[in-house]
C-alpha cells in the first residue's frame, strides 16, 4: 500500500507494508505506529482505492499556510476577538483546501463551552405529537444553524436523574424546556442552579422567566366565537388527559379557561371532557359525548393525537362534516390538512417556536445580565372546510 503525502506535505509518499496494518472496526486502515511516522498517519477505506477519510489537521498547520499565527486561527475560528476580514478570508480559504474540522472537545475547552444546548422532552413512554416533533425538530434545525450540538433529555416520572443530570453535569450550556405545568418545579430547579433556560410554555408567574408560547386560551375564545357566529349553542372542549389537566398542564387549562369565559360571553352551552393522546381514546370520547350530550353540534379541540379516533367516530355515527357536526381547534398544520375534510384552526406554529426559543436562549447565554425576554404567539385560525352552521332538527 502506498502512503500518500499526509496534511503537513513536508515530505514525499511514503511507502509501507501492508502486512503490518489492520482494518479496524470502522473498515478502515490504520498504519503500524512502529514503522510511520505519526504525522503520516492517515486513514483508507476498505475498498482499496486511496480515498483519504480522515487526517491529523491541526491549527498550527492552518496558520502555516495563511501565514498568520495560532492565536489569529484561534480567535477567527471561536469569534472570541476581531479579526480583519481578509485574515478570515484566508483562514477559510485554507480550511477549506484542506477539510479542517475543529476537534469538538478542545474547542469547547477553549471557549469554556460546550457548544451543546439540552432539550427536555416528554418521557419516552409517551409517544409525542406532531406538535411536540415540531418542536423538538425546529429546535435541532434552529441549534444546527449557530454550529451546536442539540442532546434530548427526558423527564418525569423515572426520568428525574437524567433530568438532575442535565441541571449539574455542566454538559449543556442551557436548557430548552417543554411541556410546561403551571407549577412546574422543573422551572424552579433551572432558576436555582443558574443555568441559562427558555421554556416552551410559561408558569402562572414566569416573573423573570424566558420563554415563548402560544396564546392558548385566545386561540380557543376565537374558535368559540366562529362557533357562535355560525349558530352553535351546544359546544364541547376535547382536552388532554385526565392526568395532564390534574398536573396542571398549562395549555389545556388555559384553553379551559378561554373556552368557559367565550361560551359564557355568548350565552352557549359549554361541555368539556378529557380525552388521553391516543386515537383510541379519541374513538371512545366521541362516542361517549355524543351519548351523554347528544344536543352537542361542535367541538373544539386541542388534542391532535386524538383527532383520527374522532374521525372514526364521526364516520360509524354517519355524520358528515360540517353539515352535521363542525369541528376545529389548535393544532398542527399537516394534521389540520391530513383531517377529511381539512380542518378549520389556529395552526400550532411549531418551527416559530423553537427557532425563537434557540435565538432566546443564545441571547441569554451571550449576555447573562439581559433583562428576560418572551414572546406569545398568536397565529390566525384558518378557514378551512370542518365548520358549517349548526345542523337544523
Amino acid at each position: 500500500m502506498t502512503l500518500h503525502e499526509g496534511p503537513f506535505l513536508t515530505a514525499p509518499a511514503t511507502t509501507v507494508d501492508s502486512s503490518s496494518n489492520r482494518f479496524d472496526d470502522r473498515g478502515r486502515v490504520t498504519v503500524n505506529p512502529a514503522s510511520t511516522p505519526a504525522q503520516y498517519c492517515v486513514y483508507y477505506d476498505r475498498t482499496g482505492s486511496g480515498r483519504r477519510v480522515g487526517s491529523g489537521m491541526n491549527i498550527g498547520e492552518i496558520a502555516r499556510r495563511a501565514g498568520v499565527s495560532r492565536s489569529t486561527v484561534s480567535y477567527a475560528l471561536s469569534g472570541k476577538r476581531p479579526v480583519s476580514a481578509a485574515t478570515v478570508q484566508r483562514i477559510n480559504d485554507v480550511i477549506a483546501e484542506l477539510g479542517y474540522r475543529p476537534n469538538a472537545s478542545a474547542r469547547a475547552l477553549a471557549e469554556g463551552r460546550t457548544r451543546t444546548l439540552g432539550l427536555v422532552v416528554p418521557p419516552a413512554s409517551r409517544r409525542l405529537t406532531d406538535v411536540q416533533l415540531g418542536f423538538v425538530g425546529s429546535v435541532v434545525d434552529a441549534a444546527a444553524a449557530h454550529d451546536l450540538d442539540v442532546l434530548l433529555s427526558p423527564s418525569g416520572g423515572d426520568h428525574d436523574r437524567s433530568f438532575e443530570r442535565i441541571v449539574t453535569g455542566r454538559r449543556v450550556d442551557g436548557v430548552i424546556l417543554m411541556e410546561i405545568l403551571l407549577e412546574d418545579p422543573r422551572v424552579e430547579r433551572l432558576s436555582q442552579a443558574s443555568l441559562p433556560f427558555v421554556t416552551i410554555g410559561h408558569v402562572e408567574h414566569p416573573g423573570a422567566s424566558w420563554w415563548v408560547d402560544v396564546d392558548y386560551g385566545g386561540l380557543i375564545t376565537r374558535c368559540v366565537h366562529h362557533l357562535a357566529d355560525l349558530g352553535h349553542e351546544e359546544v364541547v372542549l376535547i382536552s388532554r388527559s385526565a392526568e395532564l389537566v390534574a398536573a396542571g398542564y398549562g395549555p389545556a387549562l388555559r384553553s379551559a379557561t378561554g373556552f368557559l369565559e367565550a361560551t359564557a360571553e355568548r350565552g352557549l352551552t359549554a361541555r368539556m371532557v378529557c380525552c388521553a393522546d391516543e386515537a383510541a381514546a379519541g374513538l371512545a370520547c366521541f362516542e361517549q359525548l355524543r351519548t351523554q350530550w347528544p344536543g352537542v353540534t361542535a367541538a373544539v379541540t386541542i388534542n391532535e393525537a386524538a383527532l383520527p379516533g374522532v374521525q372514526r367516530a364521526l364516520h360509524r355515527a354517519g355524520l358528515e362534516v360540517p353539515r352535521d357536526f363542525s369541528l376545529t381547534g389548535v393544532i398542527a398544520e399537516r394534521l389540520a390538512e391530513d383531517f377529511h375534510p381539512p380542518l378549520t384552526a389556529a395552526d400550532v406554529p411549531a418551527a416559530d417556536l423553537g427557532r425563537l426559543a434557540v435565538d432566546l436562549l443564545l441571547a441569554q447565554i451571550a449576555d447573562r445580565s439581559a433583562e428576560p425576554r418572551h414572546a406569545l404567539l398568536e397565529p390566525p385560525i384558518s378557514l378551512r372546510s370542518s365548520t358549517g352552521a349548526r345542523p337544523r332538527g
